[in-house]
């Protein structure tokens, strides 16, 4: 209430109120001054207000007074009940925990003043939980109250706690949480098989390595206090068996690692021990954290495949064995108890030239066929077992056959030997040395004996030293070889060995007579052995040869067809006369002149000219023409020219490149100074008269030695 002293009470004073809550909170008499509160106070919302006050005259609103100031406290009253910071709590204490081990502090607070009274103290109290927990009334502290909790027994536990205020006085507020508080898990309890006795039943051709069966412990513990080892730690069979423990299950796979046999053993037992892997030394008091079980494994009888006495045989066979001749035997039994006969084969894909058998009886393998062990010293087969009573039981067993060497085949020459001879070499000469080889293989090696043909031993002109060491020398036997007189050499050379029964062969070897410098290097020689002298290969020779025959084939096929539109003679006669009309002015240089342009191609423009191959032969880089020396000026000149006529009539007749059918050729240019002089047919068709050939029957022989030179064959000597 607000007086003041100029208020005689005639209505004329007014009172005005102002500050915090003034109009809405708090309102005031205009006439009296009494202040009231219009709505209810909150001391927990705002614990004071501070107002103005002032006293006016109604009618001249003239402050009578100074204003006033004034502070409005609202005092505390018990009107909030303790509240939890939390609800629920969670918690945990481990099983077994000792009386007074603490869990978890609760916390309540209160929105009255805790300077004014008690309606702000706190105290805590257990309404429910009892007697397993308690709390302390003034912290919170929420502790174990009973000794021995057991996860195993009981794992969850709900408590309530109460906070009342006013120190727990009667009228007093009160609120409540609920604490949940879970036992956790300490290993106190030991792993236990479920049975003493366990019995697996398993077939004799369990594979290795495979799974027997499984046994498993149970743990009243949970996460790692369950894990769990497993063992064995006794056993009639030692090694039979192994025990390994899957960590995801907890169980103990038991694994068999040695072959199991019905008809050896037909019941194993085994001692199995179980251990917790992590162990709490505070509870080794309660007992061995162990437990032991028997293991009764069963081999039950399976019907076996035959069983060989080893697991591969090694034979051996001479290469000169006659058929049906036994080299050997396998032997296989049944393993079971009921046995059974069993009956022998060959797997014909290991043995498709059926070159052995075996008896189906006994097992004993011989021979169907001639051993060559030059064609096959090894033979890899395999022999079947088959159980008689039941077809389907069957083995293999591979047999590896040996081929023993007999000496059956004859020494031959190591190499195919091209060889030549000077003909100014001398004689006892060295000209070859030549070696043997011989498929067979005896025991202490190689022994080689060389010598010439007994048949070529009088007339030879070349003779054979066995060096005793697998070679031998070829020598000459005289001076000088006259390769006109013979080009080509054959020396049969018989090379035997020293084994038993001797085998023994007759080697001919080629030796070509060439011209050499006085070094002994070859000049000249005839077309094999500048051939063989190039070092070609014979496949390189053979594929040249076949370009070369093809590009023939395509060059004569050419000019078969060509000559099909239009054959000329190579001699036009005078009645033959065409328009056109070349004009040559070179003569040459007479017989000397052995490069003077040849005309031949003046009269026939398909002729080919000197430089060119001639399709009608191989060309003459793959087989060059071969150069015979001249003649000793000594000899008569008729017998020289004789001689050598003959000599190039047996080379053409000799050569394999000779074309097989006749071949013209013409030689229309023999140079200056010759009695005929020109024998262009040109002269001949321009001339009125006829043409006087009367030279042609004094240069005819020298035309047949000019075609014999250049390759003719003998119907080009009759041209």
């Amino acid at each position: 209430m607000l007086h003041s002293d100029s208020d005689k009470g005639d209505g004329s004073v007014r009172y005005v109120l102002t500050g915090e809550g003034a109009g809405t909170l708090f309102k005031i008499d205009e006439k009296s001054g009494d202040i009231h509160a219009t709505k209810r106070l909150d001391r927990e919302e705002k614990s004071y207000y501070i107002l103005h006050a002032k006293a006016v005259n109604r009618f001249t609103s003239e402050a009578l007074e100074g204003e006033s100031e004034f502070i409005i406290k609202i005092h505390d009253i018990n009107d909030n009940e303790p509240r939890f910071t939390k609800d629920p709590y969670m918690a945990r204490v481990p099983e077994m925990s000792d009386i007074g081990t603490s869990v978890i502090q609760v916390t309540a607070t209160d929105a009255d003043d805790a300077t004014y009274g008690n309606s702000a103290r706190v105290v805590y109290s257990i309404l429910e939980g009892q007697p397993y927990f308690s709390v302390d009334p003034e912290t919170g502290l929420i502790k174990t109250a009973l000794p021995g909790m057991d996860r195993e027994v009981k794992e969850n536990y709900q408590v309530v706690i109460q906070a009342k205020d006013m120190a727990g006085q009667m009228g007093g507020l009160s609120g409540t949480t609920t604490v949940s508080i879970t036992l956790s898990d300490v290993n106190d309890n030991p792993p236990r098989f479920t049975k003493t006795l366990y019995e697996f039943r398993v077939p004799e051709t369990q594979e290795l390595g495979s799974e027997v069966g499984a046994i498993r412990a149970l743990d009243a513990d949970i996460g790692e206090n369950a894990e769990m080892d497993y063992r064995i730690i006794g056993s009639d069979g030692p090694g039979m068996f192994d025990i390994v423990t899957n960590r995801s299950t907890q169980e103990g796979v038991i694994v068999l690692r040695k072959p199991l046999d019905f008809e050896k053993k037909r019941q194993y037992s085994l001692r199995v021990q179980v251990e917790n892997v992590h162990i709490n030394p505070r509870f080794f008091s309660v007992g061995p954290f162990r437990d032991e079980a028997t293991i009764k494994i069963v081999v039950e009888d399976v019907d076996e495949p035959p069983v060989f006495e080893r697991p591969s045989y090694v034979m051996e066979a001479k290469e000169d064995a006659a058929r049906n001749t036994v080299i050997g035997s396998v032997s296989a039994t049944d393993p079971d108890d009921r046995s059974s006969l069993v009956r022998y084969s060959i797997d014909r894909n290991t043995d498709m030239d059926r070159v052995f058998n075996v008896h189906a009886g006994n097992g004993s393998v011989f021979i169907l066929r001639e051993l060559d062990r030059e064609e096959h010293a090894w033979h890899n087969i395999s022999v079947i077992a088959t159980e008689f009573n039941n077809p389907r039981q069957i083995s293999r067993v591979p047999v590896y056959i040996k081929v023993l060497d007999v000496n059956d085949n004859a020494p031959t020459f190591a190499t195919n030997y091209e060889t030549f001879v000077c003909e100014n070499a001398k004689a006892n000469q060295r000209i070859q040395t030549i070696s043997a080889a011989d498929p067979d293989e005896p025991p202490g090696g190689h022994r080689f004996f060389f010598s010439l043909a007994q048949e070529a031993a009088g007339k030879a002109n070349f003779s054979v030293r066995d060096n005793k060491d697998n070679t031998a020398w070829i020598l000459t036997r005289r001076n000088s070889y006259n390769s006109l007189q013979q080009s080509v050499h054959h020396v049969p050379v018989v090379i035997s060995d020293g084994d038993f029964p001797m085998q023994s062969s007759t080697n001919t070897l080629t030796i070509r007579v060439c011209t050499c410098d006085r070094e002994g290097n070859m000049k000249l020689c005839n077309a094999e052995a500048l051939t063989a002298r190039a070092g070609l290969s014979t496949g390189a020779l053979v594929a040249i040869l076949l370009c070369v025959i093809i590009l023939l084939m395509i060059v004569v096929l050419f000019a078969a067809l060509r000559r099909q539109r239009k054959k000329e003679p190579l001699i036009i006669s005078k009645e033959d006369v065409r328009d056109n009309v070349v004009s040559y002015n070179d003569e040459g240089g007479g017989e000397e002149d052995t490069q003077a342009f040849d005309i031949g191609t003046l009269r026939n423009p398909e002729a080919i000219e000197e430089s060119k191959q001639r399709r009608d032969i191989v060309p003459e880089t793959f087989y060059p023409p071969v150069r015979r020396p001249a003649p000793p000026p000594t000899r008569d000149h008729n017998g020289d020219v004789r001689d050598f006529i003959n000599q190039r009539l047996q080379d053409n007749d000799s050569d394999p490149t000779a074309p097989p059918y006749d071949s013209l050729a013409t030689y229309a240019y023999e140079g200056s100074g010759s009695v005929a002089e020109s024998l262009s047919s040109l002269e001949s068709v321009t001339t009125e008269g006829d043409q006087d050939y009367h030279y042609l029957s004094e240069w005819g022989p020298r035309f047949k030695k000019l075609a014999d030179m250049y390759g003719g064959d003998d119907s080009d000597r009759d041209s």
